[in-house]
Parts: C-alpha cells; sequence; structure tokens
C-alpha cells in the first residue's frame, strides 16, 4: 500500500476526530514532509485540501437528509462558527448550508468522495546513490505553488531563462531547480536557478538561497520532464519507505543533466531527496 492510500485510510477512518497533516503523518510513520509530497504527488491535492473537502461533502449530505443546526453541523465538520463553517461550505460548493438544508438535495455540489486505492502503473527507478552533498548557493526565481498549479512552472522557467546571462560568478550554466518543504495547505516554494561560486551582482527579482550541507537519496528521472510527477510519486509512496530513510524538513534539488534540452523537456534530471540524519 502506497503512503498515500495510507493516509486516506487514515483519514477516512477518523473523519469525527480532529486531524492535522502531523497527525496524518504519525499514523503512517513519516514526516510531515514525506506525507505532504507522497499525497500530493499521488493525488494533485494536499493533505488538508482532501481532509476539508471529505468533511464538507459529508456535512452537505447531512443538511441534505434533514439536519437543521448548521451550528451543530459545522462542529462535527472541525468548524469553530457558524460563519467560518458557512464560508468554506460557499467557497467549496458555492451555495450556503441553508440553502442546501432547505432544498433538501446534493445535486449540483461538486461533492467528494474518498479516493480509492488507484492501479497504478509502477514506475521502474533504478536503486538510489546515497551522497553527502556540500553546501551550496543559488539565485533564481522564486514562486509560491501548490499542487494544484505545478503546471505552472514550465512558464516559470521560460520566465527564468533570459535572466541566466545576469547572474554573476555562476558556476555553469546548467540550471536547479529547488523545491522548498511545503506548509499544511500544500503550498511550497520553487526556485528556477543556477548556482553560484559566491553571491554578487544579480537582477533584483532574482532571489539569493544558501542550501547547507547535508545527505541526500538521488533518484535518477530519465524520461520527459512533463512525468516528473509520476517519478517523484514513485519515490514518495514506495521508494524510500522501502528504505527505510527518513527525509529531512529540506529543500529538494532538481539536478539537470548536461543532456538536457530545454527545447524538447528531454535528456534527464536526477532528484536530489534531503535526508534526515
Amino acid at each position: 500500500m502506497s503512503i498515500a492510500d495510507k493516509a486516506i485510510w487514515v483519514i477516512e477512518r477518523n473523519s469525527e476526530r480532529p486531524l492535522t497533516l502531523s497527525s496524518i503523518a504519525n499514523a503512517c510513520s513519516v514526516s510531515r514532509s514525506h506525507l505532504a509530497n507522497a499525497f500530493g504527488t499521488a493525488t494533485g491535492q494536499s493533505v488538508m485540501r482532501y481532509v476539508r473537502a471529505r468533511r464538507l461533502t459529508e456535512a452537505a449530505r447531512m443538511l441534505s437528509r434533514g439536519a437543521q443546526d448548521i451550528l451543530a453541523v459545522a462542529l462535527d465538520a472541525g468548524y469553530g462558527s457558524h460563519e467560518a463553517f458557512t464560508r468554506a461550505f460557499r467557497q467549496q460548493f458555492g451555495v450556503t448550508p441553508e440553502a442546501v438544508r432547505d432544498r433538501g438535495s446534493v445535486d449540483g455540489l461538486s461533492l467528494v468522495d474518498p479516493v480509492g486505492p488507484k492501479d497504478e502503473v509502477k514506475i521502474r527507478l533504478d536503486p538510489p546513490r546515497f551522497v553527502e552533498g556540500d553546501a551550496s548557493r543559488v539565485v533564481g526565481l522564486s514562486e509560491r505553488c501548490a499542487w494544484e498549479s505545478t503546471i505552472k512552472i514550465p512558464a516559470q522557467w521560460q520566465r527564468f531563462v533570459p535572466y541566466m546571462d545576469a547572474i554573476a560568478n555562476r558556476l555553469d550554466r546548467i540550471p536547479v531547480g529547488v523545491s522548498h518543504a511545503m506548509d499544511d495547505e500544500g503550498q511550497f516554494e520553487y526556485v528556477c536557478g543556477v548556482e553560484v561560486v559566491r553571491f554578487g551582482e544579480k537582477p533584483p527579482e532574482l532571489r539569493q538561497l544558501e542550501i547547507p550541507a547535508r545527505a541526500y537519496a538521488v533518484f535518477a528521472h530519465r524520461g520527459h520532464i512533463s512525468t516528473v510527477r509520476e517519478t517523484y510519486s514513485a519515490i514518495w509512496n514506495y521508494a524510500l519507505p522501502e528504505l527505510d530513510q527518513p527525509v529531512a524538513d529540506a529543500p529538494i534539488i532538481e539536478h539537470h543533466n548536461a543532456t538536457f534540452d530545454p527545447r524538447t523537456g528531454e535528456g534527464g534530471i536526477e532528484l536530489w531527496i534531503p535526508l534526515a540524519t
């Protein structure tokens, strides 16, 4: 069973209890960062967004079946007030709880049912190599991202490329991607950048990052860059649990191979997963 499937089981089995990213991760015997990545790469959404959507769906069904006390339904769904529940309910479904209660139907609502185990095509991964990565400095274009918006990352790379010649002290022209640890909502900072010997002149729009030395498990992604999420999913949901390697709450680094062609997306990259020591 994948880590994502375990998390879904925990969420559904404990639907009446308070749930946090940390409590679900503990039940799955992985770190918060590991769970966020495993769930996001497998489902395309954050853990806590899924939890809220499931609880709001069950709340909508209760209201459609005649539940009159909206505050009681809100408290059962984990909301502390009528107002907070109504705001989340309207954001999820586009209507108020009162409207669903009064019409006695969930027809037309975008309900979220439990995500069942998927018949995944198992990606064959080469065994990772384990390296002690040196401290590094990266200068790049930083943007906030979420699992639902990773499709925007190729355009972010396109915006970054014209900046490369203006970055002083580059080690080489091979770029790196840096994904920072996610928050509870599944949002993270993604940086398109290049490594530098030392920080120097740069366009003001770019950010400077210092990445400390640490241990990494390095996995190869050999397919087209558009399929990298499937490789990440295989890493987080299967490869790392089988290796029993705890993951650090630290940046993930994507090193492009020298053969990588940005025009075609072919040539492969290496995915450096930070390990806790």
